[in-house]
């Protein structure tokens, strides 16, 4: 029977186009699947390197040894903790200093009432407050005394000096010494707190927790309490007080010095991407600084049971040496369930579900069967 050139090329050209793009799916089996994908070796259940990655596979002996480590960001804590000092004065602090029965060494403006209802009066940091006023120098100005030097001092030491010097023309002197107004010493408080800004040293001791109390508390959902960076003198902690109140730390314990800058990080700063093959791939927040790698998947509306390849979920995580690492987890067994309730995830890090070899070639045929189509309609409209 007579087949018209045209019909005969056109049924070549389909066959040909068809038996190449099948011919090519089969070569590279799932390699055309859309979307991403985790090539692991053969030995990655037991370790080993990816893309100069390191592989961690999940087992009990990884959780055993994560739970004994301190929670990110709690290293080295015991160098903050402390007991109390006292305050010591320095410049831009104002002084009461009183000589009783000796009106004349009194501060000019500044009366006081001897009785059984007698009260030192008190004053905030304003620059108003009538008093002696500590030069940047670090000295005041006393009658009989002239300059002292009284930067570094606690105010018991300089009742101890002043008690000598007067010594010389009164006897017996007997002083009060008081700070009125503490104003050489702050620290900074930034970040998600109500209140940011400087805060003053004066005699109670700045603990964390005294500061971040003064400072309103974190600001509800958006502060990160498990994120809190201290910076001292050009070293920085990261504070994580859940983790800590979990430990049994007191955080009261954490003493601030002058100079040092607080700041509560956004909670927002510290999600976990789930992706691939869940059911709701999702950014997750944790809760009280705390989210484990189950938590997660729940979050994503667990894994996709008809997708998913449950052998080939990973958690990778970008160290300070910028080279990722991945842990690795084969989850069918229900036992793994319970690994990964033990495997606490950090800020950052990338949860992804590999999809199945079967899901993968359907994705390929799905990509395919429109080629098909246009080079069957090419090959009609040939005819």
């Amino acid at each position: 029977m007579y087949v018209p050139y045209r019909t005969r090329v056109a049924g070549k050209l389909a066959a040909t186009l068809s038996e190449s793009m099948l011919a090519g799916c089969l070569l590279a089996g799932c390699v055309l699947a859309p979307g991403m994908r985790a090539d692991m070796p053969p030995d990655a259940a037991a370790g080993g390197r990816v893309n100069a990655a390191d592989v961690i596979p999940i087992s009990w002996e990884l959780v055993e040894s994560l739970r004994g480590e301190p929670a990110p960001g709690n290293q080295d804590i015991q160098a903050l903790e402390g007991g109390p000092e006292p305050y010591r004065i320095g410049p831009a602090d104002i002084l009461s200093i009183i000589v009783w029965d000796h009106p004349e060494l009194v501060f000019p403006h500044q009366t006081y009432s001897i009785g059984a209802g007698y009260e030192i009066p008190s004053y905030s940091g304003a620059s108003s407050v009538p008093g002696y006023v500590v030069s940047q120098a670090g000295e005041i100005q006393f009658p009989y005394a002239g300059n002292l030097t009284v930067a570094g001092m606690t105010a018991r030491e300089l009742h101890d000096q002043l008690t000598t010097v007067l010594a010389r023309v009164i006897q017996s002197p007997q002083i009060t010494v008081r700070i009125l107004a503490y104003r050489s010493q702050r620290i900074y408080l930034d970040g998600e707190v109500k209140v940011p800004g400087p805060q003053y040293i004066d005699d109670v001791p700045m603990t964390l927790v005294e500061a971040l109390n003064r400072a309103g508390g974190v600001n509800g959902n958006a502060g990160d309490s498990s994120r809190i960076i201290l910076d001292r003198k050009g070293r920085r902690w990261i504070i994580n007080l859940p983790a800590l109140l979990h430990a049994g730390h007191d955080p009261a314990a954490i003493r601030l010095r002058a100079g040092d800058i607080v700041r509560v990080e956004q909670r927002e700063d510290s999600k976990v991407f789930v992706l691939g093959e869940v059911n709701r791939p999702s950014v997750v927040l944790p809760r009280n600084g705390r989210l484990t790698l189950n938590e997660a998947l729940g979050e994503a509306g667990g894994v996709n049971p008809m997708t998913s390849d449950p052998r080939q979920i990973y958690v990778v995580r970008r160290l300070e040496s910028h080279r990722p690492q991945v842990f690795h987890l084969d989850a069918r067994s229900p036992v793994a369930l319970a690994l990964a309730e033990g495997f606490p995830l950090r800020p950052r890090d990338v949860v992804y579900v590999d999809a199945g070899d079967l899901t993968r070639w359907a994705r390929v045929v799905n990509q395919l069967i429109p080629s098909a189509q246009y080079i069957n309609s090419t090959a009609d409209i040939l005819k």
